[in-house]
């Protein structure tokens, strides 16, 4: 009985008219499946299974903010494949242009204070309310994103519109990653239309190719991870041709860390999206079967996760908690600057891949609350970012992200238009074409 006045409930307002995309409005009819939902609190404990409560997803996802917001908590929900796959693309560009106003600013509490003392809750413009800059350590204190606007993306974010923008072309004969295909794309957006900081690996990759060196031979030394293939999960169907994007995309690069850390996101978020585990779950697992060295890193990021959240530590008690615990898993990083950085909350990836981790792992419910909180640590959190994103996008699914950040997000509906192109979401548009839930 029960089980039939839910779904009543959800038919009808599943098919209300009125209700729009208005955020607000959803969540007040959602008080009216929650007075079908209170017995489930009452049997099953404070968890509510909503992965066991036959509704379509994006009203799960609805259900599921509402009562996160009171108080409840909510066992994760059943994310489609097509849901996780625009959650982990949109999810990076949207964790990625919250970092676009504190970028490079590696001083956490001027963050705070520019902000009012509060969270972060909207994009802001490079520097906004900081004035107009951010102060790069042992780079110096500078507009680092000269021609974007709130909203926009970083350097980051760019390239994986970049390579969307790239994989569109070619939606109707999908093959692997080919950077000579890419090469003349990437030469022409960085001469006409780049508005973002371009990093030092892609200035020396772009002198290269100039000087005629071969392709297999691209690239600098850096270790500063940098993921571009967000939209290669909506591309290619196997985990070994994502993996292979994620190395080719980061063509400029061929340090061996930076692109372990790639590969180890790649294979991370693709088995959330496919195999509907949670991003611990993933983590651990993937790790397993990783290089010792992403092994150290893993370990470090769980074991600061359990220190930072258990009350009875000290570190869980600070005002600044996540730029401690940051700056806490790595050394100092001389780098012949006019000052140390904290490698911690810099580029390379001994600290952006057990930064982001930590995030991705303690803030594991809320891919917004994740993308928030790395956001007002500061340094290059644009590189921690895309990692969240991707990953807790894919967990949460397309749906687990507010209107308020779609709808501000400049580049969505351009990316929205050439994603629903790609073949992994065309043949699931196909299959639920065919299916009809309840």
């Amino acid at each position: 009985a029960t089980n039939w006045r839910l779904r009543r409930e959800c038919v009808s307002w599943h098919e209300s008219a009125s209700i729009g995309n208005d955020w607000k409005r959803l969540e007040a009819m959602a008080m009216v499946v929650l007075k079908t939902l209170r017995f489930i609190r009452r049997r099953a404990g404070p968890t509510v299974p909503l992965d066991r409560i036959n509704m379509k997803a994006g009203l799960q996802s609805i259900v599921r903010f509402t009562l996160l917001r009171r108080g409840f908590q909510v066992a994760a929900a059943n994310v489609t494949v097509e849901d996780g796959i625009r959650g982990s693309y949109f999810g990076s560009l949207v964790a990625d242009a919250l970092c676009l106003g504190s970028h490079y600013e590696y001083d956490a509490p001027k963050i705070k204070q520019a902000y009012g003392g509060k969270v972060v809750d909207e994009y802001m413009a490079p520097g906004e309310q900081m004035g107009g800059q951010t102060h790069g350590v042992g780079w110096g204190a500078r507009n680092y994103h000269p021609g974007t606007v709130k909203g926009d993306q970083t350097d980051y974010g760019e390239y994986n519109v970049l390579v969307l923008e790239h994989l569109a072309k070619s939606t109707n004969s999908p093959h692997p990653f080919d950077v000579s295909e890419f090469i003349p794309v990437w030469q022409q957006r960085l001469t006409n239309g780049w508005k973002q900081w371009i990093c030092t690996q892609t200035k020396s990759t772009y002198q290269q190719i100039q000087q005629g060196v071969p392709i297999d031979r691209l690239g600098g030394n850096s270790n500063a991870m940098a993921l571009r293939y967000s939209s290669a999960f909506a591309y290619y169907k196997t985990e070994e041709e994502v993996v292979d994007a994620s190395r080719k995309t980061m063509f400029t690069h061929r340090e061996t860390t930076a692109l372990l850390g790639g590969e180890f996101f790649a294979r991370v978020t693709y088995r959330i999206i496919h195999n509907q585990i949670t991003p611990a779950e993933a983590i651990r697992e993937v790790a397993k079967e990783s290089d010792p060295w992403i092994q150290q890193k893993v370990k470090m990021a769980l074991d600061k996760v359990e220190e930072a959240s258990n009350p009875n530590n000290e570190l869980s008690g600070e005002e600044f908690v996540d730029d401690l615990a940051l700056t806490s898993m790595a050394r100092l990083w001389e780098v012949g600057k006019s000052e140390p950085i904290k490698v911690g909350k810099a580029s390379p990836t001994e600290g952006t891949l057990p930064g982001a981790i930590y995030f991705i792992v303690k803030y594991e419910s809320s891919l917004i609350d994740a993308a928030k909180a790395n956001a007002m640590v500061g340094g290059d959190n644009a590189s921690r970012s895309i990692a969240i994103g991707i990953v807790l996008g894919a967990y949460h699914g397309v749906n687990g992200i507010p209107e308020k950040f779609r709808n501000t997000l400049n580049q969505w509906s351009h990316s929205e238009t050439l994603l629903d192109t790609f073949p992994l979401l065309r043949e699931e548009g196909a299959r639920a074409d065919d299916h009809t839930e309840f």
